[in-house]
């Protein structure tokens, strides 16, 4: 069976594959991809299918391994239900237990959510990425299978649906096509957080099955706690990486300035995604210029964990978020800072403060900010000089959901860009309707086999649309500079690999950064140039 009209009561229908993606039925993209045509998603080998299930869609991202007898996979059910009654109990998930039952209890399946996904527009319509269809599986399961009488009412009820091995393992996979944007639960009128629900199934997997992307746990989490950074670089390292940073400053800006770390007493302790040390280290370079000529008393820390802003827990497994936000707590409370002040990642921004709200308590309560508004009170206040002529070049402003979304810290980076950017635009629509990078939730980070095809020709799609859109037919020449500010080491992730797979930059020359390097790119007490017109 392969169709875009999957119904909620056959997913656990016995089949190879439920849906197969065919690009052909995908949304065109704008001018000047109008003739765009996109190669077929790569299939699994057998080789490397074989013991795992993918009979979702055909990708593989999460490894959901298939039992090898009937037994074993009866087991499997039996504790994936025994799972579902702890999620839905508040000694077992005082978290997150009123917004799951809210939103599991009050869906009227007016699909206002349907049009808010851009993965299931740009699909075409694919029944298995609405929002509701997963939220659905999940609802039935719980008033068919945990709630009192559910079996025998199950067909008056709009219960139907078979608990089988096929549904836990397609669930488990179908967790992990959300971006968790929540751009759905914005618009319900009900309130109902489909993301919410995604995200729940996803810890049910990885805490009570021990299921979940080796990028995020093991290769993330595990890796973090361990050496200190999801990207295994340890304390060591990070000294000699810091080094390159302070002559590469010199280099590009003719300035000599020494990176500050573990100084007490300082006013901020600034926190980087780790990514950033390896992938754009012009980044926390930015950084450090801007926060040296304001005259900020400032640090980073070379405590474990301290100096990686990531917390992939946040994606997936409570446990996991507790243990790395606490240990972020504990490096701000063994310096003696002010305040901590989270750089450009977006989902840092949410677990540190949104979330470490929960957590950061007593003696480690200690305030924390969004470097957008740190740097907001430095530009606007005139605590460095610039000039805004040098960034005399189309510039459009991405969103990262849970900065914005999820947090509402929308005009600080809004502020800032009207100052030094003459040519900043808006892309359509913007702010809290913004649309996901289609790397969230972990996703950018996601690189094997054959999930990053899904995530260009799905969520990836739409924000590449909206980006060509924001700018005019003219300034989309090759001829033309552009640049999308994306502040989130995540976002830039994706946006690195999507204008790679979309070839944007000879089709369009399009660059990609965050907000502190077109900050540094105006200032006055730095050489011209900062910003370099090569893709990276």
């Amino acid at each position: 069976m392969s169709s875009n009209f999957i119904k909620v009561k056959d997913f656990g229908k016995k089949t190879d594959r439920l849906y197969t993606i065919d690009p052909k039925e995908l949304v065109k993209l704008p001018y000047p991809y109008e003739d765009w045509e996109d190669p077929p998603v790569p299939e699994i080998s057998d080789s490397r299918r074989q013991g795992k299930d993918i009979s979702l869609d055909g990708i593989l991202n999460v490894t959901i391994p298939i039992p090898e007898t009937e037994e074993e996979k009866e087991k499997m059910v039996a504790k994936f239900l025994e799972g579902l009654r702890k999620l839905l109990t508040s000694e077992n998930n005082w978290t997150f237990i009123r917004p799951l039952m809210l939103s599991l209890d009050n869906c009227v399946k007016c699909n206002t959510c349907s049009e808010a996904c851009p993965i299931y527009e740009m699909s075409g319509g694919a029944e298995i990425y609405r929002p509701l269809f997963r939220s659905d599986v999940l609802r039935r399961i719980v008033n068919k299978y945990i709630k009192p009488g559910g079996r025998l009412t199950a067909k008056f009820t709009g219960a139907d649906i078979d608990l089988n091995w096929e549904t836990v393992a397609r669930l488990g996979q179908l967790a992990y096509r959300c971006n968790l944007c929540r751009r759905c639960a914005q618009t319900c009128p009900m309130g109902v957080d489909n993301g919410l629900i995604a995200r729940e199934i996803r810890k049910l997997f990885s805490q009570e099955l021990g299921i979940a992307p080796s990028e995020l746990h093991q290769d993330g989490t595990v890796k973090q706690l361990k050496t200190g950074s999801s990207t295994g670089i340890s304390p060591v390292a990070l000294m000699d990486l810091m080094e390159f940073a302070e002559e590469d400053i010199t280099d590009r800006t003719g300035l000599n300035i020494k990176i500050p770390f573990d100084k007490t007493g300082a006013d901020i302790l600034l926190i980087h995604n780790a990514g950033e040390f390896l992938s754009w280290p012009e980044n926390l370079e930015a950084f450090t210029i801007i926060f040296e000529l304001a005259g900020l008393s400032w640090t980073l820390s070379s405590e474990m964990v301290g100096y990686d802003s990531v917390n992939y827990g946040l994606f997936y497994d409570d446990v996991q978020l507790a243990k790395v936000t606490l240990k972020h707590a504990e490096a701000a409370k063994k310096l003696g800072v002010k305040k901590v002040v989270v750089a450009e990642c977006g989902h840092a921004h949410k677990a540190a403060m949104a979330i470490g709200d929960r957590i950061w308590l007593g003696e480690s309560n200690i305030p924390r900010e969004s470097s957008m508004v740190t740097l907001e009170d430095i530009i606007l206040n005139g605590r460095v000089k610039v000039d805004p002529e040098r960034n005399d070049f189309p510039i459009t402003l991405h969103d990262p959901c849970n900065m914005i979304r999820s947090m509402g810290i929308v005009q600080p980076q809004r502020r800032v860009l009207k100052k030094i950017a003459p040519k900043f635009r808006e892309m359509t629509p913007h702010g809290v309707d913004n649309y996901c990078c289609g790397g969230g939730s972990g996703f950018a980070i996601m690189q094997s086999n054959n999930f990053p095809n899904w995530r260009f020709l799905f969520p990836g799609r739409k924000k590449f649309a909206q980006i060509l859109n924001a700018f005019t037919h003219e300034e989309l020449d090759p001829s033309v500079n552009k640049y999308v500010c994306a502040p989130c080491s995540n976002c830039k992730g994706q946006m690195r690999d999507l204008l790679t797979y979309y070839d944007a930059w000879e089709r369009t020359r399009m660059l990609y950064g965050g907000l502190v390097e077109l900050i540094v790119n105006a200032m006055t007490d730095v050489r011209e140039g900062f910003v370099e017109w090569e893709f990276h």
